[in-house]
């Protein structure tokens, strides 16, 4: 522990810094320890009546000397203190006082410093509490600001402003742990706080308690405050907002708001809240679970339109206190917001078999993609009670309005075909011819990285995820994946070649003649073309110049990738495609930056063949009594057939080999629609093989990478309606200026209001992530609440400021700005602050 300042070590700092020192010692109880007391190098005199001689001695015969003139007793006063132009030129005078040194010790110069180190005594009485507040440093100058110091001590912080004072006993309360308000209680500070609270916040109390202020605090934010009111409201929200959008206690306040919420009995009576008034409240969790519950109902019901679905959980929602906590349920939200209206808008009718391939290439896919984001946000949701009604709902309507039905109609188009190729799409057997070798023409390069099982709504996204990264472009076109759509066929299909067919038993597919299985049978295809296949996984794993080596040394380089088909092929592990499907995109994007980084310029990707995949068990009608049956059945599939003297039945489609381009013996049967045939083993809710669109319409994405910027975030304009600041706030419209596109993504800023550098607001920040046409969905407005800062710029000018983050730092730079002047009427507040 910290050793207390001795006299001894007081008269050694003053002697280090003059040389003559006067001690006044009225009852003279340290005249016989006055040799022991002072440094070794100082003389010490005792006054006896000879203060003449003792002035001609430390003035005169010994200028240079250092000199401790003690006196005991009483001191005249005036012109008869004989000493009083050496105690007026060398002082203070010294005394042994406690109090007196301690004051000198911390440089307590305010009138009443006394009068603070007596009533704190069990403060200053603890020399590491002393050391501790000398070290802030202490503002000596401002009593009220020591006592506030003194709190921060305490506390076992170094911040003494009010505001985190308050921050701390509320993280405190949260925890449970009363030991700082208890330490405060303990010295002698605890009414130095309350006084605070009453004149910074208004909070008074017969028994204060930081519970009670707690309840108090909520209770105000509750009612939205009442900025006008005073400053102390104003005080009061600033700092609750604050302790909100702090990482520091942002836990904490979700902990006391939870209590707040139970002894305020918020839930009795939300129900009843105007809809436009609850999308602005988020001071409890119950408003976010009550503004779920109507959106629930609203996408149930189809009561509430789209556009309304989608600004409240985007444009409302998001700034939401709560939102983190529920992201991935409003997520689900938004995809059953669009899913629905889509199935039930739409009308199943084609006209062709190139109708159907290319309906679902623009539009179909994309309730897939709606289905599979609610499905995997449903799933992974640790809040899933609000919207088990509408999982339901969005099943039902998936499978029985979307599914079942666009089965049966591509059916009969499918029923119709006598060749497996079409005009109006590539065929996966082209792929290398198509896409490949017009790619390769002047010593030029390629890449192919194929993933298993990446279904064309998934390379959707991964294409928008790809042009979001700076300096790449990415387009994506389809193919009519072969059949069956299985991964021998559908990786063979993708290799230079001229001819497939099924061995005898099936497989291995032959390219040419050559086996396609595998990738050192791959790679020794790809040889004859100056290429070779890697697995992406080796590839992740090499050095960059290993890679940079790799690609220069290969006209072609094949990557297989393997997520999505690796999952939901097992039983064990099938309900999690789509969360392979999320792993995937991750993972290609990765393969994607890689490949760059080892100079690769023209990429593309592609997959084997896409997949079914439902959450729910599948329902009897969809799983097939009829058995296949034929001269020789070669391999049993629940999603296709490959056999010999195969038998028709009206619950399948028999293809021969040459219907589907293959140049081997066996026939190939299809259940019809999205049936599966029974049999043992892995596969009912994901399954391909078949001839649904979501098996054959194979992706292509082609990828370029440039060296000039291609990403830049949207704009956001400033539009005031005022340049004058009449009131404790200021609200102001931002206008996203186009919508967010994957060349185009969200912008994060912060809004401020500032009198120079200083911020004089609270200060939000806010996301514009729109991606309506429509430009009046774009609008946002920010309301700041004006601190007591403001007050030094009244009649001043000063700027609403929108700040951006400086890129790989947490550092933040000027964006735009607003000019404003503040002209207010002020009424001062009683009372202080700190």
């Amino acid at each position: 522990m910290t050793k207390a300042p001795t006299i001894a070590d007081h008269l050694a700092d003053r002697f280090s810094a003059q040389r003559i020192v006067v001690w006044h010692d009225p009852d003279g109880g340290y005249g016989s320890e006055l040799v022991s007391l002072a440094p070794s190098d100082v003389t010490v005199l005792s006054i006896a009546d000879d203060e003449f001689a003792v002035k001609h001695r430390v003035l005169r015969d010994e200028p240079t000397g250092k000199f401790l003139i003690y006196r005991a007793g009483a001191v005249p006063e005036g012109v008869g203190n004989w000493l009083l132009d050496i105690e007026l030129g060398y002082g203070p005078v010294f005394t042994a006082d406690r109090v007196a040194l301690m004051r000198v010790d911390l440089g307590l110069t305010a009138p009443g410093a006394d009068d603070l180190l007596s009533e704190h005594a069990a403060f200053f009485d603890e020399p590491t509490l002393v050391t501790t507040l000398k070290a802030l440093p202490l503002v000596g100058d401002d009593l009220t600001v020591v006592r506030a110091q003194m709190c921060a001590v305490l506390l076992g912080q170094k911040e003494h402003s009010f505001s985190e004072l308050t921050r701390t006993l509320l993280i405190q309360l949260a925890d449970g742990d009363t030991s700082g308000f208890d330490a405060l209680a303990a010295h002698g500070l605890d009414a130095f706080y309350w006084s605070g609270a009453a004149s910074i916040y208004g909070f008074t109390s017969q028994a204060p308690t930081v519970a009670g202020l707690s309840h108090w605090m909520f209770s105000r934010a509750a009612t939205k405050f009442d900025v006008a009111e005073s400053s102390k409201t104003r005080n009061l929200a600033l700092d609750f907002r604050g302790f909100r959008d702090s990482k520091r206690s942002s836990a904490a306040m979700k902990t006391l708001a939870s209590t707040a919420e139970t002894n305020l009995d918020y839930a009795n009576g939300i129900d009843a809240v105007p809809w436009p008034t609850l999308l602005s409240t988020d001071v409890f969790v119950g408003a976010e679970r009550e503004v779920i519950r109507r959106l629930v109902d609203g996408i149930a019901s189809q009561t509430m339109a789209r556009h309304d679905i989608v600004e409240a959980i985007s444009a409302r929602r998001r700034e939401s206190f709560w939102f983190d906590d529920y992201a991935t349920l409003y997520t689900a939200l938004g995809a059953a917001a669009e899913l629905i209206p889509a199935v039930r808008n739409a009308t199943f009718h084609l006209e062709d078999f190139a109708d159907g391939l290319k309906q679902y290439r623009d539009e179909w896919f994309r309730i897939d993609q709606h289905y599979r984001l609610f499905t995997e946000a449903y799933r992974t949701a640790e809040f899933k009670q609000p919207i088990e009604t509408l999982t339901e709902l969005v099943e039902n309507v998936y499978i029985t309005e979307f599914l079942a039905p666009l089965g049966i109609a591509w059916q009969e188009q499918v029923s119709l075909t006598t060749e497996w190729r079409t005009p109006a799409m590539t065929s996966q057997r082209d792929f290398y011819s198509e896409h490949v070798a017009p790619t390769l023409v002047g010593r030029k390069k390629t890449v192919v990285v194929i993933s298993d099982a990446l279904r064309y709504e998934v390379a959707d996204e991964l294409t928008a995820r790809i042009r979001g990264e700076n300096r790449f472009s990415a387009s994506l076109d389809a193919m009519l994946g072969v059949l069956p759509s299985y991964t021998q066929l559908g990786m063979a299909a993708l290799l230079p070649h001229t001819a497939l067919a099924h061995s005898p038993g099936g497989d291995p597919v032959l390219a040419d003649g050559h086996r396609s299985d595998g990738t050192a049978n791959r790679a020794e295809i790809l040889n004859g073309v100056g290429g070779t296949a890697i697995q992406a996984r080796d590839f992740l794993e090499m050095k960059p110049a290993e890679r940079r080596d790799l690609y220069s040394s290969h006209q072609v380089l094949y990557v297989y990738h393997d997520t999505i088909d690796a999952t939901g092929d097992k039983a064990v592990s099938e309900h999690r495609t789509f969360a392979a499907a999320a792993d995937a995109i991750r993972e290609l994007l990765d393969v994607i930056k890689k490949l760059a980084g080892a100079n690769a310029t023209n990429i593309i990707v592609t997959a084997d063949h896409g997949f079914l995949y439902q959450r729910s068990k599948l329902a009897e009608q969809f799983n097939l009594t009829a058995k296949p049956h034929g001269e020789e059945i070669v391999k049993l599939n629940r999603r296709y057939v490959l056999g010999r003297g195969l038998k028709d039945d009206p619950a399948f489609t028999t293809f021969t080999p040459e219907q589907l381009g293959l140049a081997s013996d066996l026939e190939v049967q299809i259940p019809n629609s999205i049936h599966r045939i029974v049999q043992p083993g892995a596969g009912f809710q994901f399954v391909h093989g078949g001839a649904s669109l979501q098996e054959i319409v194979v992706p292509v994405i082609t990828i370029n990478k440039s060296r000039n910027d291609t990403v830049e975030p949207v704009h956001v304009d400033i539009h005031p309606e005022s340049n004058r600041i009449t009131t404790g706030q200021i609200v102001v419209k931002l206008y996203q200026s186009s919508k967010v596109e994957p060349h185009r993504p969200a912008r994060t800023l912060r809004a401020g209001l500032y009198f120079g550098d200083t911020l004089i607001s609270d200060e939000k920040e806010m996301t514009f992530d729109s991606t309506s046409d429509t430009g009046r969905d774009r609008f946002q407005s920010v309301t700041l609440l004006l601190s007591k800062d403001a007050d030094a710029a009244n009649n001043q000018h000063v700027e609403f400021r929108l700040s951006e983050r400086i890129e790989g730092t947490d550092q933040w730079k000027k964006y735009k700005i607003a000019p404003y002047t503040i002209k207010r009427a002020f009424a001062v507040d009683d009372g202080w602050d700190f």
